[in-house]
């Protein structure tokens, strides 16, 4: 059920621009950096209950890759990958980006060397 939630809360957030610090005094915001994309997306899934800044996330859940949930931070940019797709406000490795500036699904993996892997326990 966490990854459903995970996934239409991405959906519900795909389309609003890059804020700096956005989601993270609220997790209803006009915009979303890259940790309050994946706070948001966390919160929804019933999985965090408050946001987190990208080098909180290199320290959270369980460390190595998840079975259906990943996120990859370090202090300057965080990530999540869930069930295969990826939720990210940077283009990196991309082909053919998606527009726009905040955060959105890409198909492809990123390279995350440099990150550190963690998951909800169970996912």
């Amino acid at each position: 059920m966490a990854v459903k939630r995970i996934i239409w809360a991405g959906d519900q957030i795909r389309h609003k621009p890059y804020v700096w610090g956005g989601g993270h005094g609220t997790f209803k915001d006009v915009g979303y950096d890259c940790s309050g994309s994946v706070s948001y997306v966390l919160h929804a899934a019933r999985l965090i209950k408050v946001s987190m800044d990208s080098s909180q996330y290199e320290s959270w859940g369980q460390s190595g890759i998840g079975q259906w949930v990943t996120v990859y931070a370090n202090p300057g940019h965080a990530f999540l990958e869930v069930a295969g797709i990826r939720l990210d406000t940077s283009s990196e490795g991309d082909v053919r980006p998606v527009p726009g500036t905040g955060p959105r699904w890409h198909a492809l993996l990123r390279r995350t060397s440099g990150f550190q892997p963690r998951h909800p326990v169970g996912y």
